[in-house]
């Protein structure tokens, strides 16, 4: 395994002769305005500008899914979308999928199933179960795995965390 420096995680610090154009969207139900560089990733916005580390930097190629956020509802790899790529769009991270008293039921599920040992591809893991879930109400064992699938843990957690997105579905559909 290969050593990465700090400028490989976060994007430099623009200068003010490199910021680009104002971006407008709505982040976690906020209206954000801001100039950004019009090479910045959503990820980088989201983690820099705007202080959301729900999302992590993982793999920077969209492989590994530790950056997901729903982009008007449909789960997306915010570390290859460009930022003015979303301008006017609905973003939702960790941070706003559920509050910290009221989480919602897929954060619920992976608590209660302990789904988790490092944490880190945890957002990506209840991100991609909730846009499932928003979608199909009884989603199967086998498409839960599928849909997880491009979701990597390298801890081992698999199991569990299918059974919290099988729980979360059960009570969401009961509900």
């Amino acid at each position: 395994m290969g050593s990465c420096d700090a400028s490989q995680v976060q994007a430099p610090l623009a200068s003010a002769d490199k910021l680009g154009p104002l971006l407008a969207l709505e982040v976690n139900g906020r209206a954000v305005s801001m100039p950004v560089s019009r090479e910045a990733t959503l990820l980088h916005v989201l983690r820099n500008d705007l202080g959301l580390n729900g999302p992590k930097y993982g793999c920077g190629l969209g492989q590994c899914g530790a950056c997901t956020v729903h982009v008007d509802g449909v789960a997306a790899r915010a570390c290859v979308i460009p930022a003015h790529g979303v301008a006017g769009r609905s973003i939702t991270t960790l941070e706003g999928l559920g509050a910290r008293h009221d989480f919602h039921p897929v954060q619920q599920a992976f608590e209660r199933a302990q789904a988790a040992q490092c944490g880190y591809c945890l957002n990506g893991m209840v991100m991609q179960a909730a846009a499932l879930l928003a979608r199909e109400a009884r989603p199967t064992p086998a498409r839960i795995r599928a849909e997880l699938s491009g979701n990597l843990c390298r801890c081992g957690t698999h199991i569990e965390i299918l059974r919290a997105v099988e729980d979360a579905a059960a009570r969401l559909a009961s509900a």
